[in-house]
């Protein structure tokens, strides 16, 4: 089964994610994940809540 994992964009509509499909999560000072399609998707978590979620 795969996990997926909840996130909020700037505009605080929830989006799900699947973790497998993160290449780098960048924070500048916005949280930006880079998918492995090469889509960036803005949030609102920081790089931190996003490791414990993927980890938990």
């Amino acid at each position: 089964m795969t996990r997926i994992i909840e996130l909020t964009k700037l505009d605080t509509r929830k989006i799900l994610i699947n973790p497998n499909m993160i290449e780098t999560v960048e924070g500048n000072p916005d949280t930006v994940l880079v998918l492995q399609s090469g889509r960036k998707v803005l949030v609102k978590e920081d790089i931190d809540e996003i490791y414990k979620l993927i980890n938990s």
